[in-house]
């Protein structure tokens, strides 16, 4: 048995808005306590936390890590596909890299839980998964195979295929819809042959790649940065009755009051850096905190590369600097995103019963002078790497 406990820290638990000081004890990888003055028994692994602050692990809702290679180049990017502007059947897990020195990177300032999948480029590009930032093989990493199907609007696949078959946003809805109609032939097909062989349709991967979709067991989702982009991604989960998140949502500010009738739940992001193209004219770290108010469930993200994935804390920072209350920004981290991609039940807060993914810092988690002192993830020290700058 592999038991560690956390004393005397002052504990944000992501459940109750005021930190309180306790002890927090893991056995196996799963959180079992968390009371104050808890003795250890022979062979606990003590850590004293006192004048530390204690967090959940962070979890990151939208990222393209492990996808991406640091410093590699064209070598190392995995996370489009410029062949096809149609890959649902794609899927992140066979081609994440878990050795890339981010993941260490990450983890080490408090990210240990993110889903990563493929990029903007295409109408559909294939499955997110949700994985643990430590480990040597994949399949050992991850929480959740299948979290979403991505889906992209705007001016990423329509000046990624714009010399081939994609110029304008209405050819981008209307692939998208012909997937969606195609994908629900098949299922009907499909379900009308039942066990009958010979009745039933040719495989068609991209197809199967749906029915998660429409059965409504993962969402779409949206890649949206423009106010009429996320009403069309709304328009079109609400025409197949699919679940949908709204992926980045730059311009949510804008159209707050729309979002708040629909409900749906808002990745924010990244919102940090130079505005490179049109669509992102309107980006601001005050539109999580905007959206929080109106009663969204809101996951701040990085997008990683594009913000490096340790800094998911400092861009909750900046976005309380912008207005967002600092409970709200650290469930924006925590427990928000965990339910955006339904790992919630393992991820997200310091609770008993969860994974003991824990982070101990020396001040409060979003200042920009707070270092990460120890995270743990299933009860386990995460070590820096020996690449690991």
């Amino acid at each position: 048995m592999d038991t560690l406990l956390i004393k005397g820290g002052l504990i944000h638990d992501a459940v109750n808005e005021t930190p309180y000081i306790a002890d927090i004890l893991a056995v196996d990888g799963k959180i079992t306590k968390i009371q104050p003055d808890i003795s250890p028994e022979e062979g606990t692994k003590v850590v004293d936390a006192k004048g530390l602050y204690i967090y959940p692990g962070l979890v990151d809702a939208h990222s393209h890590i492990g996808l991406d290679g640091y410093g590699i180049g064209f070598e190392g990017s995995d996370f489009n596909e410029m062949n096809d502007i149609l890959t649902p059947h794609l899927r992140a897990i066979d081609a994440i890299n878990p050795m890339d020195v981010t993941l260490n990177q990450a983890a080490l300032g408090g990210v240990t839980s993110v889903a990563t999948g493929p990029g903007s480029s295409n109408v559909l590009g294939g499955t997110f998964t949700a994985i643990k930032l430590n480990g040597l093989r994949i399949d050992n990493m991850i929480i959740k195979d299948k979290v979403a199907m991505k889906c992209a609007f705007g001016e990423n696949p329509k000046r990624c295929y714009k010399d081939k078959n994609n110029f304008s946003r209405m050819s981008t809805a209307a692939k998208l819809r012909e997937m969606l109609f195609q994908a629900m032939e098949y299922r009907d097909k499909l379900t009308s042959a039942g066990d009958d062989l010979s009745k039933k349709p040719a495989f068609n991967m991209k197809l199967e790649a749906l029915l998660p979709v429409l059965n409504r067991e993962i969402p779409l989702k949206a890649h949206a940065h423009r106010a009429d982009d996320i009403f069309t991604a709304i328009r079109i989960a609400k025409e197949f009755k699919v679940k949908l998140t709204i992926e980045h949502c730059t311009e949510g500010h804008l159209i707050v009051e729309e979002l708040a009738k629909e409900n749906i739940p808002v990745a924010v992001g990244p919102s940090l850096g130079h505005a490179t193209k049109y669509e992102l004219r309107n980006k601001s770290f005050t539109t999580p905190g905007i959206l929080a108010k109106a009663g969204l469930s809101v996951s701040i993200i990085t997008d990683s590369p594009v913000i490096p994935q340790q800094y998911l804390a400092m861009c909750a920072g900046l976005a309380i600097k912008s207005g967002m209350e600092p409970f709200e920004a650290l469930k924006a981290i925590t427990i928000n995103p965990a339910r955006h991609i339904g790992i919630e039940e393992r991820v997200g807060t310091l609770e008993i019963g969860k994974d003991a993914d824990i982070v101990l810092a020396d001040g409060e988690i979003f200042e920009s002078l707070t270092n990460v002192v120890k995270t743990f993830i299933d009860g386990n020290l995460v070590e820096a790497s020996l690449n690991t700058h």
